[in-house]
């Protein structure tokens, strides 16, 4: 009895997800005997465990477990098993697996993660990134890693010196070249993010020059796999891409199909290679080891596994004028009740020529223009009831949907500052509540501002009495300056910036960006512009002829 009472201190059972969700808030390393019901956990090793318990003495960040894979949902890949396995979870993140009773190799692994974390509290050694592993024993892994390899992802960073001019032409190429873009979003980088994804270069002299420009704006981060299609090896190009750079002589060969080779056999190098010979490498950099991958996915891209395994398209609905006005909010709540997200929506008179491009379908039926009537109507007593129609309308293709929402959602600039006072943690704040609001960031740029620039910003207000205290407020340290793309972009930034004395904003719109950050009408943390003109005018003056 003594002995049982012993292990059962030694080791806690976790039979339940629910304790298994538990078990990963443990602080520290976890190491986890997993077991099949019918066979129990393993013995052998428990004497091990006891005695690494007592000579490395670190009760809180030292645990030991034994979890029962059939009532574990997340142990599923090892029921039905009759090998050992021990996993290995860190601060909750299961990093490294062993399968068999190895007690040295399982030894090594406990007092080597253990030295680490005392090394990590005294100060001595940064945490290193750890990624999590897949739970498959070694002969699924082999079977999925000959299943999947054509998956196999790389991490490409496009520079923010390219994000105006340059980033739709490398997107275009590497396209070209054969490879699909599973995943993209335009990033203001953290030093911590751009040490991780260029820590071959830390030991340059100026490194620490790189990072900060690498911080100073918005860059474009991809996700990219290889098709599944065949592509023409890189080396069986090469003779026919340098004849057409001689042909071409100083002029780099266009972005198509023709100049561009084929991406590679899978090779690592050959997409930088490819960036390289079309004279954009200087712009962005791939990712050449594929064993980091894993670990910058989930740096920059912590939702990429929900994201691969959902698919999620935007589709254009309309609701026709009779549906409309009786039964609006019926419709909606429908809509949300099944699972869609509303992300946009107005109310419209439609045009002739707009009816009759949505009833395309219909032109040849008898009713066609009482159809069109109908839909250029608005109030219910216009509506034909008898027309043998539908009362909603939706896209009927990915294609159709993208053409539709632009035509009547139509993308709108909006030019915004994050103004000097304003602190680092406070700045990537009201950058998360700006993506949060479905802006899209299509120019970021730090930038110190001159009265010149103040100027361009604030020529509305330039023969105001107090445009003096403005002009010294935002020249006294660095900016922010934003160009927010989205349907209504104008008024949508004015709604989220809130009034401008935050005193107010707090009162009228306390989750405004001037309630939460502002500081008095001076320093309110954030500007935009007050109408359409304002902003298109402010753009121009500081982009000339600017190109989303």
């Amino acid at each position: 009895m003594t002995s049982k009472k012993r292990e059962v201190q030694l080791q806690v059972v976790i039979n339940s997800q629910s304790l298994w969700d538990e078990m990963l808030q443990n602080k520290g390393l976890t190491v986890i005997d997993v077991y099949q019901a019918w066979c129990g956990p393993c013995k052998a090793m428990q004497t091990l465990f006891r005695k690494l318990k007592n000579e490395l003495n670190e009760e809180d960040i030292l645990h030991f477990v034994v979890a029962e894979a059939d009532s574990i949902a997340t142990l599923q890949p090892f029921r039905d098993k009759c090998e050992p396995v021990f996993l290995f979870s860190l601060n909750g993140k299961i990093i490294a697996k062993i399968q068999g009773a190895n007690a040295p190799l399982v030894s090594k692994k406990i007092i080597n993660l253990i030295n680490d974390e005392r090394k990590i509290a005294a100060g001595e050694m940064p945490r290193p990134q750890y990624h999590g592993i897949a739970l498959i024993d070694s002969e699924e892994d082999g079977q999925a890693h000959a299943g999947t390899a054509e998956n196999q992802y790389t991490i490409v960073i496009i520079k923010p010196d390219a994000m105006i001019r340059k980033a739709l032409e490398i997107k275009d190429t590497i396209a070209n070249a054969g490879f699909a873009i599973e995943a993209q979003e335009k990033m203001l980088l953290t030093s911590q993010q751009v040490r991780n994804f260029y820590r071959q270069m830390a030991d340059q002299p100026d490194f620490e020059e790189f990072v900060s420009f690498m911080t100073s704006g918005v860059s474009w981060v991809l996700v990219l796999s290889q098709r599944n299609e065949p592509a023409v090896s890189w080396e069986e190009n090469e003779s026919q891409l340098e004849t057409e750079s001689k042909d071409s002589a100083e002029e780099p060969p266009e972005a198509d199909d023709k100049s561009i080779p084929g991406a590679s056999k899978g090779k690592r190098n050959s997409l930088q290679e490819l960036l390289e010979k079309q004279n954009m490498a200087q712009f962005c950099d791939a990712e050449r080891n594929v064993n980091n991958d894993t670990q910058l996915i989930e740096i920059f891209f912590p939702d990429f596994k929900i994201m691969k395994s959902k698919k999620l398209e935007k589709v254009l609905a309309l609701l026709l004028p009779n549906l409309f006005e009786e039964r609006k909010d019926d419709v909606l709540n429908i809509i949300e009740d099944e699972g869609f997200k509303i992300l946009m929506q107005r109310s419209i008179v439609l045009s002739e020529e707009e009816a009759q491009t949505l009833c395309k379908g219909y032109e040849n039926e008898e009713y066609f223009e009482q159809l069109t009537e109908y839909m250029t109507s608005f109030c219910a007593q216009f509506a034909m009831g008898s027309l043998p129609f539908s009362q909603l309308y939706g896209s009927n293709s990915p294609e159709t949907a993208e053409r539709e929402i632009q035509y009547f959602f139509p993308e709108q600039n909006a030019l915004a500052l994050i103004k000097p006072h304003v602190t680092q943690e406070q700045r990537e704040e009201i950058l998360k509540i700006i993506k949060e609001n479905g802006f899209v960031l299509t120019y970021l740029k730090e930038m110190l501002l001159t009265p010149e620039h103040v100027e361009k910003i604030y020529f509305s207000i330039t023969g105001k009495h107090f445009y003096k205290d403005v002009l010294t407020s935002l020249t006294e340290g660095s900016s922010l300056l934003l160009i927010l793309t989205k349907w209504n972009a104008i008024a949508d930034w004015r709604r989220l910036m809130g009034p401008v004395d935050p005193e107010e904003a707090t009162l009228l719109s306390p989750n405004s960006l001037r309630a939460r950050f502002g500081i008095n009408k001076l320093l309110n943390a954030v500007h935009g512009a007050s109408n359409v003109s304002e902003a298109t005018e402010a753009i121009r003056n500081l982009f000339g002829d600017f190109m989303p």
